[in-house]
């Protein structure tokens, strides 16, 4: 089976639920996981999927314990091509920058060549009481391409 690399931006602690619930389901599917709060470029193997759960905070900004991740892909990483990953990002649709953490992320990873093995989710608190049903069925076609 495959090796996921979660990688994790929470504020408030629904992403880290959300992330906790992926986790679940891909060893209970067979596959090798582990699961990364506060990620470095040196925690994560390039040769793994990745799979990056964040919420979005204050005006459209990535959480504290993905933004030190999100600075080293801008400065200090070169291309990535060997990088697939799927982004599940949580957000509320009455603001302005609607899950803007993740459609960061998601612009980087792009720019650095890394390749999506499925379109990011996204999930929306105004419509969505519990964000883990919508990201279980998501996870779902993501395990399909592993």
């Amino acid at each position: 089976m495959s090796a996921v690399e979660i990688i994790v931006g929470s504020v408030y602690g629904s992403a880290m639920s959300v992330a906790e619930r992926l986790e679940e389901a891909l060893i209970g599917a067979g596959h090798r996981v582990a699961l990364h709060e506060e990620a470095t470029l040196a925690d994560l193997n390039p040769e793994h999927f990745w799979l990056l759960v964040t919420s979005t905070t204050g005006d459209g900004e990535l959480p504290a314990d993905i933004l030190p991740l999100f600075l080293e892909l801008q400065q200090d990483s070169g291309p990535l091509p060997q990088v697939r990953y799927a982004l599940a990002a949580l957000g509320d649709s009455s603001y302005e920058h609607f899950c803007g953490a993740g459609k960061q992320l998601n612009s980087q990873l792009q720019a650095l060549s890394a390749q999506p093995v499925i379109e990011m989710l996204t999930i929306n608190a105004s419509e969505t009481l519990d964000p883990e049903e919508p990201a279980l069925m998501w996870l779902s076609r993501f395990i399909a391409k592993l």
